[in-house]
């Protein structure tokens, strides 16, 4: 898909918002009244933008991922990480927060060094589903171009409103205690068509306001032997 296509998607998706995300020249622009604090390169021909805006509650924050192809995830999740808003840009469709049996407590986890979920969501199109699992620390951090994460484990279960499960996905992943996102790093991938994938999507560099990188538009990495396939989920099911 061509990148004009999809920033055109972007923007239907998005239609209804105090703004949207763009790209000009070769970098990222937030919506107005937001900030990017973080433009992150991945693994897996990724780069993500992390931004807060004035107008949102505190603590929320969004990430909007980019492939060779351009934008095609938005998500916000909250100071708690709870999966609040997501879109995918490639099909305008939009997934909210519903119920919530045991809603994601980052806070939890750090006092802890373990969280479980179980939360619902439905889309635009109607559809429902649910989604199951756990956070927990490793007790192992590591230092990625300066910035120091935690690892998780992490298990997720995602099932259609007719209780069948439509995916499941484990491995480890990262957090970033005082940012309180997450970040992908290997998991294993297992459909319910029998499908599996293992993925490597974590980071690679951090790039803050005024130094080089930041708002960086284009993935950098493994772009020249695979192209993205796994769309992220915000909080701990990312």
């Amino acid at each position: 898909m061509a990148i004009a296509t999809r920033i055109l998607l972007a923007g239907a998706a998005l239609a209804g918002l105090a703004g949207a995300p763009a790209l000009a020249a070769g970098k990222f622009r937030a919506p107005e009244g937001c900030t990017v604090y973080q433009t992150v390169q991945l693994h897996n021909c990724q780069v993500a933008q992390l931004y807060r805006c004035d107008g949102d509650a505190a603590g929320d924050q969004w990430t909007l991922y980019s492939d060779g192809q351009g934008p095609f995830y938005l998500s916000r999740i909250d100071a708690e990480t709870r999966w609040v808003d997501s879109y995918d840009l490639t099909t305008g469709e939009r997934d909210q927060i519903a119920e919530e049996a045991d809603p994601a407590s980052f806070s939890t986890l750090l006092e802890t060094g373990r969280d479980s979920y179980d939360f619902t969501t439905k889309s635009n199109s109607g559809e429902v589903r649910r989604y199951h699992g756990f956070d927990e620390l490793t007790g192992k951090t590591v230092v990625i171009d300066g910035i120091t994460l935690d690892q998780t484990r992490f298990e997720l279960t995602a099932e259609g409103a007719d209780g069948e499960r439509i995916y499941h996905r484990s491995g480890a992943q990262f957090i970033q205690r005082d940012w309180r996102v997450f970040f992908a790093d290997r998991e294993v991938f297992e459909g319910s068509d029998g499908d599996r994938r293992e993925m490597a999507e974590g980071p690679v560099t951090f790039a803050a306001p005024d130094t080089p990188g930041y708002l960086a538009a284009e993935p950098e990495y493994d772009c020249n032997s695979q192209m993205t396939d796994a769309m992220p989920l915000p909080g701990g099911a990312s």
